[in-house]
Order: structure tokens, then C-alpha cells, then sequence
């Protein structure tokens, strides 16, 4: 394998930001040739090329993560822009409060109650069935609850992200079986069960569906940080 010259943080800020910035240019242009189909989804062959350039450099992650804080800096600032597209539907939002309201606590309570149940059920022990838990939750969130319950934060990242990448792939099937045709359903439930990911997608298709995916991730993030250390000791009585 090559082996990068040097590790200087000046030297590694230049390749990590370098390489996501050309990764994610790429995947997005092989995206737009396939017309945004849900398997060429930009996010994925990103972090798949990222992971190839990462093995052949012989560069650790996290040397490139640490490179990498600008971008991780910008996800906070980004999150909270997402409210401009919501706030020109906020004419609309009246009328969709309760059922916005009922939609969020059922995709947040079930999706804790699955993970934590089925994990248990398989035979995987308590700190999985903890890690588990907060996986439709954005990956920061996530791996706070799960580090403050004691379970493993690094595997809650990475169900975290396989969730958002599988929801967004499989998102328009799922709607199009169910009979799912209003914009507001679509982008608010991609958001409360996929997160971030589900809303890069949704934003892909329309501007609309991506202001509700952003509304119904920062909604699910902040319930899901209250729900689940409540539920988690619950459940541990009846399952463990």
C-alpha cells in the first residue's frame, strides 16, 4: 500500500478536506448519470471511495477524521439552515401539526423499541441492545445517548449511518407499495426513520420533501434523546 508522506495537521486538514470534497464530486456526478437512482446514492459511493483512498494511503481514520473537523464543525450549521426551506412552508404546518405530532412519537418510540426488542431477541447483549436503540437518531445524538447508557458509541455510528443509507435507498419502494403520494408523509417520515442521510436524499428529489425530511430529523433527534434513556431501563427489566 502507499504510504501518504507525512502527518503534519496542516498536511492531513489539506487531504481529508481535499479527498471528501472530490469523493463526494464524484459520487454526486455518477449519481446525476444514473437520474438520482436510490442505489447510486451520492452518500454511499462516497464513503465507499473515501474508504478505498483510506486503505490504499495506509492513512487511519482517524487521522482523517481529525483532518476532517472543518466539515464535522459545518454539520451543526448546516442542520440548523435546513429551517429555511421549512419556513416557507410554515403556512402549511398548521394544519399538519397533529398528525406531524402522532407521526413522530410512533416512528421514535417504535423505532427504540424494535432495535432494543429484536436485538435482545437475536441474542445480542445489553450494551448492543443499548447501541442499537438510537439508530433513526443523527449520528452525534446517537452516540451521546449510547455512551451515557453505557453501551458503544462506535457501533451506534455505524448502525446509525447503515440506517440512513438503507432508508434512503429503499424509501421510494416502500412509499410507492403503500400508496404514500403526499410530499409532506414522504419527506417527514425519510427524515424521522433515515435522518441525515434520508434528507440528502429527499433534498435530491425536491426542495419540499427535503424541508419536511429536515423538520422530522431534528424533531426525532431531540425526542429520541429524551425517550430513550427512559425506555432503555424499562425494557432491560423485561428483556435482560
Amino acid at each position: 500500500m502507499l504510504k501518504l508522506m507525512g502527518d503534519s495537521p496542516l498536511w492531513l486538514t489539506f487531504f481529508s478536506l481535499s479527498l471528501s470534497f472530490v469523493a463526494y464530486a464524484i459520487a454526486l456526478r455518477i449519481s446525476t448519470w444514473f437520474r438520482a437512482n436510490p442505489l447510486a446514492n451520492p452518500v454511499v459511493l462516497a464513503v465507499a471511495m473515501i474508504i478505498l483512498v483510506l486503505y490504499g494511503t495506509d492513512v487511519s481514520y482517524q487521522s482523517y477524521f481529525a483532518g476532517a473537523q472543518a466539515l464535522h464543525f459545518f454539520l451543526g450549521p448546516a442542520t440548523v439552515a435546513l429551517a429555511i426551506p421549512l419556513a416557507k412552508q410554515a403556512h402549511r404546518l398548521k394544519r399538519l401539526l397533529l398528525p406531524l405530532f402522532w407521526s413522530l412519537l410512533l416512528g421514535c418510540v417504535s423505532s427504540i423499541l424494535c432495535a432494543f426488542i429484536l436485538t435482545s431477541w437475536l441474542g445480542g447483549s445489553l450494551a448492543l441492545a443499548i447501541s442499537m436503540a438510537p439508530k433513526s437518531a443523527t449520528t452525534p445524538i446517537a452516540m451521546a445517548i449510547t455512551e451515557a447508557l453505557h453501551g458503544y458509541p462506535a457501533v451506534s455510528a455505524a448502525v446509525v449511518i447503515t440506517t440512513g443509507i438503507i432508508g434512503a435507498i429503499i424509501a421510494r419502494l416502500v412509499f410507492t407499495i403503500l400508496h404514500i403520494s403526499s410530499l409532506e408523509a414522504r419527506g417527514f417520515a425519510l427524515g424521522v426513520s433515515a435522518h441525515g442521510i434520508g434528507t440528502a436524499r429527499a433534498f435530491q428529489l425536491s426542495s419540499e420533501l427535503g424541508a419536511y425530511a429536515g423538520l422530522g430529523m431534528g424533531l426525532n433527534g431531540m425526542l429520541t434523546a429524551v425517550l430513550t434513556p427512559v425506555l432503555v431501563p424499562l425494557l432491560m427489566r423485561w428483556c435482560y
